[in-house]
This record gives structure tokens, sequence and C-alpha cells, in this order.
């Protein structure tokens, strides 16, 4: 995977991000006077971490036996498993339940599924497919644009990065100085009464395009849990509503999309042990998203979706 450093950069040299791992460029706006360039290896998928037990690149989950060119809800063993998530142009179907609070886990064809690489239900595994660029921001140190109209449902990104456990997010948030970005996301999946799966994120070492999307109140983007391999779920991120190009891209750390206040974690704390944890180094951010409706702070921990 490539490393990228601030001496890579020069005002009068466009660099693709990606380094040629996405299928298209991933641009970054330089100039000299913007802030620093962070250094980090570029990878567009997840990768095992510290206190990981699953390979996010293994393949897990069984696949369908549909021999059409795409596959439909009444014969395939993956659609039954959650609906129809797409339709024929890849876009995300029944928009309406990401205002709700909570979200429930898609699951694609995979590797193992006998319907083709066209199938609809082929969405969040082909990779980035829009133009979108890195840039500095006036007030939010870098940031992620599009340099493309997206339609209201579209995949944009994932949010990918070392798949860690709980135990190894907290450590590495109390290690954190106060002028440090928190990037970890924590994703909690209910399945039935008492059946809870978490999975952490942190593309600050190993990450995509997504670890530079900023938070908003009332962001454009919202996240959903994708399994397509393996059993560790993809974080992507769809469009909540037609965004122009040129627009900043971003979606609520907390993970709400309807400028819901901030879940403060931890699902392995009691509310007593989260409020401890406010003077255990961890100091809350102000948010500068701008929103009519801003909460003024960034979530203070890691951030849930259920």
């Amino acid at each position: 995977m490539p490393s990228f450093k601030t001496s890579d950069m020069s005002s009068d040299i466009h660099v693709d991000l990606s380094n040629g791992l996405e299928n298209v460029p991933v641009s970054i706006e330089w100039s000299i006077a913007v802030t620093k360039f962070p250094e980090f290896q570029y990878s567009p998928d997840n990768i095992q971490g510290p206190g990981c037990t699953i390979d996010p690149s293994e393949v897990t989950l069984p696949g369908c036996s549909c021999l059409s060119r795409s596959c439909f809800p009444e014969n395939c063993s993956c659609l039954q498993t959650c609906g129809q998530t797409y339709d024929t142009t890849g876009t995300r179907l029944n928009l309406n339940k990401t205002n709700s609070g909570y979200c429930s886990p898609l699951f694609e064809c995979n590797a193992l599924c006998t319907c083709s690489d066209a199938c609809s239900n082929r969405v969040v595994q082909r990779g980035l497919r829009l133009r979108l660029e890195v840039y500095s921001t006036e007030k939010r140190g870098w940031g992620v644009r599009t340099l493309e109209a997206i339609p209201h449902g579209t995949f944009v990104c994932e949010y990918a990065g070392e798949v860690i456990s709980f135990e190894e997010a907290r450590r590495r948030q109390r290690a954190q100085r106060s002028e440090d970005n928190n990037y970890i996301i924590g994703v909690r999946e209910h399945a039935g009464t008492g059946c809870v799966t978490e999975t952490f994120v942190d593309p600050a070492m190993v990450g995509n395009v997504g670890r530079f999307l900023n938070h908003a109140c009332q962001p454009n983007l919202f996240m959903q849990p994708v399994r397509v391999h393996s059993v560790v779920p993809r974080l992507a991120l769809f469009a909540g509503r037609n965004i122009d190009a040129q627009e900043e891209l971003t979606f609520d750390y907390s993970g709400g999309y309807s400028n819901q206040p901030p879940v403060e974690l931890l699902s392995k704390q009691s509310d007593a042990a989260i409020q401890a944890s406010r003077a255990d180094g961890l100091q809350r951010k102000e948010c500068h998203c701008g929103a009519n409706h801003c909460v003024q702070f960034l979530p203070l921990d890691v951030s849930i979706i259920n």
C-alpha cells in the first residue's frame, strides 16, 4: 500500500491520492499554503487490525445460486436476507428509512454467488466510481468535495481502515492529544433480543478517502453497514439527497442523519462510566459545520449506528 508524505506534494503537480488503487483517481487540491498533509497508507478496503479476530478480506458468507444476469428477491438467498436493496441503476431503495435513527445492514451478492458481476445487487463491492477531491477547508482542516453531481441514494465511498477491537479503540482514544483528530467510527448492530455486533474502524494510519470526510449536523451523506464477502461489515456512505458538483461531502459522526443528538458510546460502559470518561483525557471539540441546528460539539467518543 502506498504511503503519502507532505514532501510528495507540490503546487503544480496533480496527485492521485489512491495511487491507482481506486477505479477513478482521488484528486488533491494542493498548495504550499495549506496545512500539513497527514502521512498514512492508502487502502480502498478494510484490513485486519489489532484485536480483530476476523480477516475482513476473507470470504466467509455463503453465496446465492442464481444463474440470471441479475438477481430477483423471489429466488435469491442474498436478497431474501434483507430484501431488494438497489434498483437497476445501483441506487439505494427505501430511502425513507434512513431518517428513522436506525438502519439495518445490507447484504450484497459476493464472490461465491453464481450471478454475474453485472448483478444489480453488487454496488459497494465495485468501489469508488465518482470523482472526488481532497481539499483544505476554511475552518475544518482537510475535507472532501465531489467534482460531479451525485443523485440521491447513490453510493459515494466507504469509510475504510483498520478493523480493531473495542479495547484497542479505547486505548487509541486515550493516547490521543487534545489537538489530534479522532478517526475511529464504531457501529453497533442489533439482531434480535440481546444480540449485538460491534465493529470499530480506524483509518488514521491505514485508510481511504473516507478518512478526510468532515462531520456535519445536517450532512449530505448517511452511513450504512453493508456485508459483501465477510461478516465484517463495510461502512458505506450514500447520498442522503441530491448533491451538487463542488459541494463538500459530510456525514454525522454520531451515526444519525436527521440532526439527532450525538449518541455517546460506549456499548460496554454504564452511563456513569461514560460520564467518568469525560475526565479521562478526552476533550470535546467544537463543531464548525455551520448548520442552522448545530449541536456545537463533535461526538465525544466513538460513534454508533444502531
